[in-house]
């Protein structure tokens, strides 16, 4: 896991954080002995089966298995890459990781100063909107219904009929209006000057899944042109790479497990202010890979909502094969013609938004019925282009079932043979990439004998008992390869000096399942101090036991195959080791 950082400093950053506050900033937790316990946050439960240690610092839930230390619990809550969660840690123990160092020795770096100045304007923007001289502003807000906490929350902000209101606003406050120029802010002038991009507008920040400011858009308040300015792409802006409002639907669409998307930033406003909670908009018509994997994190359902004009069907049909191939499951609203998600809601109120998401068409449905419409009628001539469209569409599905009733609705829709149909998949089949992705689903709970599981838990609580252990078993005793590789590394890690923690160990064992078992193994029922040498001398003979069980077995086993073949030789070999085996037992 740890990859492109030093383990020690993993481990420094977990020693320094206590994994009960991490946790509880997300869900309440309860006390429950030394422990603390919640409802799971990663699946339904109405019994508190999620149980944290701040002595062990980690998690582990007995419903759905989930488990790991502070890194797991971000990566698997707010869906951050391991970089990301390490670095959000990082800051919350102070500490300067290396690469952070170097950025601090170069005045704290471009991107974090951009940063600082997008947060001075979204708070000159905001401060500017509360004056009076933003009497066409207020009067814009009321006449859309956007409320002053909704204006608030969204951190709306007004940009003054200045030439440089924000370039005064900004050298009085010491940046570097060359910063400010790569951020998008301000425009060099002829005279060497600068002067504010966005003037005499409604600005709308726009902030990145954890809330920092990552760029601006402006509308004007009068019927000039351009309606829209929008910061351009910077150091820490691409637009592609981001979804406006998506910090505040996160929790949302986590919960309801769907995401709603729209296009503007009033058309995610609007029903967000009106109760729709898990709605984001694409800041601009055709979304990108890099903004479904984006959605991936929180959910693996997707609405699309377009206007009913036809340059807003065709942005849709652009992004079906975006998320078909990343795995996400698409469904498409249309809206009446002349509406946007802004005005519909405004008009017919969001319980009549929430329908029209509730019947919104499938992939299939949604795309066959926009070409057939684009033809105005199913002619002899217009079935191979519809054919070869919708083909090229299903041939990207991964589920072979899927594939098939995709073929057959076509086949009955269209009037075409179903197996010329298939033949022609089986082309369009052969131009698409055929690298699997991963399907949702829930997580495993680790199958392993509850003798394996013990030992590891006594071995993470006391290590004198890991000596003990060493001397009587070998990693390779213990039948599930999993519990084999915990012994192995602990072994390893008290040879070298290192500390054996619960929440460490874990940067260090691989796979997601391995975790799973450490957290599982250190939540069993505490043994008596006085019972515990008596235990570990137990399990270790019923792991031996188990082991020459298992070879007397396989022996047999291997001895059947030799007299079956007639090796004589191997025979010979095979019962002298079978009754060495005997012996010893």
């Amino acid at each position: 896991m740890a990859g492109f950082i030093d383990e020690s400093i993993l481990d420094d950053i977990l020693g320094r954080i206590d994994i009960v506050e991490v946790i509880s900033a997300y869900i309440p937790l309860k006390r429950a002995g030394r422990n603390f316990k919640a409802c799971c946050p990663f699946h339904k439960e109405k019994t508190a089966s999620f149980m944290v240690s701040s002595e062990k610092q980690i998690y582990h839930c007995f419903g759905c298995g989930a488990g790991g230390n502070a890194f797991n619990f971000l990566m698997q809550y707010e869906r951050m890459e391991f970089r990301e969660a390490v670095e959000h840690l990082a800051r919350r123990a102070g500490i300067i990781l290396p690469e952070r160092h170097r950025l601090d020795r170069q005045s704290n770096g471009t991107v974090t100063q951009i940063h600082k100045i997008n947060e001075a304007a979204a708070a000159f923007y905001q401060s500017s909107l509360r004056s009076v001289r933003a009497k066409s502003a207020h009067k814009y807000l009321e006449n859309r219904g956007i409320t002053p906490h909704t204006a608030k929350t969204f951190k709306l902000g007004y940009a003054p009929d200045e030439w440089d209101g924000l370039v005064r606003h900004l050298t009085g406050n010491s940046f570097d209006l060359g910063l400010a120029q790569k951020a998008g802010l301000v425009i060099a002038g002829t005279d060497r000057g600068f002067y504010d991009r966005f003037r005499n507008r409604i600005v709308f920040p726009i902030t990145d899944v954890r809330s920092a400011v990552i760029g601006f858009g402006a509308r004007v308040l009068d019927k000039s042109l351009p309606k829209y300015i929008n910061s351009p792409e910077t150091p820490v802006y691409v637009k592609g790479n981001h979804l406006y409002g998506l910090d505040l639907a996160k929790e949302a669409i986590r919960q309801e497990d769907r995401a709603v998307v729209v296009e503007g930033y009033l058309d995610c406003i609007i029903p967000y202010q009106a109760g729709m909670r898990n709605i984001v908009a694409s800041l601009g018509t055709a979304l990108t890979p890099q903004q479904v994997r984006l959605l991936k994190r929180f959910t693996h359902n997707v609405c699309l909502v377009y206007d009913g004009d036809t340059a807003g069907q065709a942005a849709s049909i652009r992004s079906l094969e975006i998320f078909i191939d990343e795995g996400v499951n698409l469904t498409v609203a249309v809206l009446p013609a002349g509406f946007d998600p802004d005005s519909f809601t405004a008009s017919r109120g969001i319980d009549a938004f929430r329908e029209l998401i509730a019947g919104a068409a499938t992939i299939f449905d949604y795309k066959l019925k926009f070409l057939i419409g684009k033809t105005g009628r199913i002619a002899t001539e217009s079935k191979a282009a519809i054919v070869s469209d919708m083909l090229s569409t299903i041939a990207r599905f991964k589920n072979a079932v899927l594939r098939s009733e995709y073929v057959k609705k076509l086949s009955e829709t269209l009037d075409v043979d179903e197996s010329a149909l298939l033949t022609e998949l089986s082309k369009a089949k052969a131009g698409i990439r055929t690298d699997e992705v991963a399907a949702p689903g829930g997580i495993r709970t680790t199958a392993v004998h509850p003798t394996e599981k013990l030992l590891i838990k006594l071995m993470l609580e006391e290590s004198s008992l890991i000596d003990q252990i060493r001397d009587r078993l070998d990693p390779d005793d213990f039948q599930d390869s999993r519990t084999s590789r915990i012994v192995r590394l602990m072994l390893e890690m008290t040879a070298s000096g290192k500390p054996i923690a619960p929440g460490a160990i874990l940067n260090h064992v691989g796979s997601d399942e391995t975790m799973r078992l450490v957290c599982e193994s250190t939540f069993l029922p505490d043994v008596p101090e006085a019972q515990k040498r008596v235990i570990v001398e137990d399990c270790i003979a019923r792991l031996k036991n188990a082991r020459q069980a298992s070879r007397r077995l396989r022996l047999q086993s291997e001895i059947r195959k030799a007299q079956d073949k007639g090796d004589h030789e191997l025979l010979n070999k095979l019962f002298t080791e079978f009754h060495s085996l005997i012996k010893k037992g």
